[in-house]
């Protein structure tokens, strides 16, 4: 990576093509993103990670030899020698070898089944090897190890992280942090093992388990390790060059070695006797080297910003500055969240003025604002800048020569004067031509903060076929009666749609109740899941999910959802909604299963569906001897009233029977508890990623008027809400926030309460089961089956095995093309 950016730096320079580049690289590939080599196993191609553009590739003075290692450098004669016999002279040599993987010397680390985690031809080993369902061992929990977990967790393997300090990622988080951290990969089902040290790799010429010091022993056929990296120096030893002394090849400040035209840069260069094991630094030294090269002056190395920022399984971490507290007199001020799973320290000067740096672990989205404030007076109240609740600052508060993206070293001054003179409209415009957010991307939304500082107004437009944005589409169909997305896109849009504003309206028009969602034109608008009205799972089954309203169900009921899953060999699994998920079903049996559960008295759950999914219950105070409201008969008649119910994003609610909280209504999209004196309702929570609790709306509320103020609720976020926006989003982004929402909702403070409440009724008067449609209309049945050319034959590529007595998906074995191969006459 550090190699190729020298090469985009030295041509973007050098206008009069001074400079001949040559390229020897030991890999059989172009440069590519390693920062994203995970992805690797989660969907991207090796052309996706590839840095090297068809402007380097067809530049008549840059010459790529790949697959060609250097054997030799006479910095007498200034040659260089190759493994394919070469011999290549040059005016400047830079070595940009980069790091190898560090593989402890413990017994067996050289056993068949162990591997590093480095390359695109790692992972593809990785893969090969992968059994999913088996446990696999990573043997380190830094960065890197998480990440390498991470591929396993990918490819269906249970992983365990085997760390030797106390917490995962030492390097970038403390104590505290660290905890948080493993609390909640833990989660995520990975198995963590900190402050164990690896005594030995156990097998017989293959991977059979992994010893622990403590006496533990893990059985595995699978290791990975990624316990650091060390500087490939070896060029410096052929050269006659002097390394570090923890290795690296030794440079000064200009990353220049003792010899006058030989540099390194990146991670085989020990600057000042320091290597950096980052892009950000790598780059800034290819900068500079550049700049020597070309002759512009100066081209010292500036120093490394060592902040990361990273979401690792999931999980937002983020460091910066002193994370450690490590300054003279430093000051710590922590909030930790455990409920919520987040954890922000922030470390100040000895007079609590000064950020000197920061950690944050499972919401960094305070990072963009942070780590460019580190060195300079802090804008606010230190727990301003930490709590939820707190305002934070803006764009605003960054003065012009802050670093916005430290792996490019881009100010915010850059940014704002190049949105001014090259007139950018948006963050794309803005990577193009600074390259600002075009790395690790943990900039990106203080762009579009800048973006808003200068002025600029970033488009609603749903797409490139849409002008209009989403709450604006759904008043022109509304207003117009419009039934088709053909004639929304003729008088309103331009070509023929995409992938984003066809499900969008799909999704309009079902809100508005234009029909089965699998009529006619509709169909083929829909998402994948909407399109056959069950959820698609990584083995090509889909998932069926009745809806079982407030959690309640009849033991006839739970004896057919048995007799079902064993007639068709489903897997099943409750959920934390309080339904049953029937897993494994082919497309072509899913009108089979339908039938069997509609006869029942099932439903379709709509858990395919941007819709509303479950409202959960507690027992209330039919059972329970704390409850003070029944919260089971409330759940299920909210539930019955908006099934079905199309939103730009889907809905979940909780009914509590009491302030003890057993439904978790506060983490819903609406939620509602029961005091002495009726109802309290709140609005705008979710789970996830970034989890939010949902705020009061209105308090004390008997039956009638809670559901009039969520009828109102829900009817104004299908409005206004922009596409795939949750509540939580959308109630943040309204002008003036809960307080407007509540003007509206519950104060009618624009006259459009019965109106909403209207649409509402409309919705409950409407409704039809949707998997009972399907289920009389032939036509819609036809599009039940995995091959048209052959209806009743099933996708042969799914394949189940057993565990814990149920069936899960088996590994899919996918074709490999064929390599030829040619014997070498000995």
């Amino acid at each position: 990576m550090v190699g190729h950016r020298l090469v985009e730096e030295l041509r973007a320079r050098d206008s009069a093509g001074t400079w001949r580049i040559v390229v020897l690289g030991e890999e059989p590939r172009p440069a590519y993103d390693r920062v994203a080599l995970s992805s690797y196993l989660d969907g991207k191609s090796a052309a996706d990670l590839s840095l090297t553009g068809q402007e380097v590739l067809a530049d008549p003075l840059v010459e790529l030899r790949l697959g060609t290692a250097v054997t030799g450098v006479d910095r007498a004669a200034r040659t260089v020698s190759t493994s394919d016999g070469s011999v290549l002279g040059y005016d400047a040599l830079v070595l940009a070898t980069g790091s190898r993987p560090f593989v402890p010397p413990v017994p067996g680390h050289d056993l068949d089944g162990c591997f590093v985690y480095r390359t695109i031809e790692d992972l593809d080993a990785i893969r090969a090897a992968a059994v999913e369902g088996a446990p696999g061992v990573v043997i380190g929990g830094g960065l890197l190890g998480l990440e390498a977990a991470n591929a396993l967790r990918l490819l269906g393997m249970r992983p365990h992280v085997v760390e030797m300090a106390p917490r995962l990622m030492p390097l970038q988080v403390d104590e505290g942090g660290g905890q948080v951290l493993g609390r909640l990969v833990g989660d995520l089902g990975l198995t963590v093992h900190c402050g164990a040290a690896t005594k030995s790799i156990d097998g017989d010429g293959r991977v059979r388990g992994v010893a622990l010091a403590d006496g533990t022993v893990i059985g595995t056929e699978l290791v990975v390790f990624s316990a650091g990296v060390r500087p490939r120096d070896e060029l410096a030893g052929i050269a006659g060059l002097e390394r570090a002394e923890r290795g690296g090849i030794l440079v000064d400040e200009f990353c220049r070695t003792a010899d006058e035209n030989v540099w390194a840069i990146g991670e085989c260069a020990a600057v000042q006797g320091r290597c950096y094991g980052l892009v950000a630094p790598g780059y800034s030294m290819a900068e500079g080297v550049a700049d020597q090269l070309v002759g512009l002056g100066g081209g010292a190395f500036p120093g490394a910003d060592l902040s990361t920022k990273l979401k690792l399984l999931g999980v937002d971490v983020a460091s910066f500055g002193d994370a450690h507290g490590e300054t003279e007199g430093a000051l710590e001020v922590v909030y930790a969240n455990n409920a919520a799973g987040t954890y922000a320290k922030l470390v100040l000067s000895d007079d609590a003025r000064v950020l000197l740096g920061g950690v944050l672990v499972g919401d960094a989205g305070a990072y963009s604002v942070l780590r460019p404030l580190v060195g300079r007076e802090l804008p606010a109240p230190p727990e301003q800048l930490l709590l939820p609740a707190g305002s934070g600052v803006d764009a605003g508060a960054l003065p012009a020569d802050a670093t916005v993206c430290s792996c490019n070293n881009v100010t915010k001054q850059d940014i704002t004067a190049a949105i001014a003179e090259q007139g950018l409209t948006d963050v794309p415009g803005i990577k193009a031509c600074t390259k600002a957010g075009s790395s690790c991307g943990s900039c990106v939304p203080m762009l579009k903060n800048l973006l808003g500082e200068c002025g600029v107004a970033t488009s609603k437009a749903l797409c490139e076929h849409f002008p209009q944005s989403r709450s604006e589409l759904f008043e022109i169909v509304r207003a117009t009666g419009t039934t088709s997305f053909s004639e929304l896109i003729g008088k309103h849009g331009s070509g023929r749609g995409c992938d984003i504003c066809k499900p969008a309206v799909a999704s309009v028009l079902a809100s508005l109740g234009h029909g089965h969602i699998l009529d006619g034109e509709q169909a083929a608008l829909q998402d994948t899941n909407d399109r056959f009205l069950a959820n698609l799972q990584r083995n090509g089954t889909y998932s069926v999910v009745p809806r079982v309203p407030g959690g309640e169900i009849t033991p006839d009921k739970l004896i057919v959802l048995g007799e079902v899953a064993r007639d068709f060999g489903l897997y099943t699994k409750i959920t934390g909604g309080q339904r049953i998920d029937l897993f494994g079903a082919r497309v072509e049996q899913l009108p089979l299963i339908w039938r069997r559960l509609v006869d029942a008295g099932f439903e379709s759950g709509h858990a395919y569906g941007k819709a509303l999914r479950t409202v959960k219950s507690c027992v209330g105070d039919d059972w329970c001897r704390y409850g003070v409201q029944d919260s089971v008969s409330m759940a299920i008649r909210l539930e019955l009233r908006y099934r079905g119910l199309r939103a730009p994003h889907k809905i979940k609610a909780g009914v509590s029977g009491c302030a003890r909280e057993c439904a978790e209504a506060r983490g819903k999209d609406f939620g509602v508890i029961a005091t002495d004196r009726g109802w309290n309702l709140y609005v705008g929570g979710n789970g996830g990623f970034a989890p939010r609790h949902a705020e009061l709306l209105a308090a004390d509320l008997d039956d009638e008027l809670l559901i009039r103020l969520i009828d109102r609720f829900l009817m104004f976020y299908v409005r206004t809400a922009d596409r795939l926006q949750r509540t939580s989003a959308w109630v943040e982004s309204l002008d003036g926030g809960l307080e407007h929402l509540r003007e509206v909702v519950v104060e009618d403070s624009l006259g459009i309460a019965e109106e909403l409440e209207a649409a509402m009724r409309r919705h409950v008067d409407d409704y039809s089961d949707e998997w009972a449609g399907v289920l009389a209309d032939p036509a819609k049945l036809a599009r039940f089956v995995s091959f048209v050319n052959a209806p009743g034959a099933p996708d042969p590529t799914i394949r189940f095995v057993r565990e814990r007595g149920q069936i899960r998906p088996g590994p899919v074995v996918l074709p490999m093309p064929a390599v030829a191969t040619q014997e070498v006459p000995r």
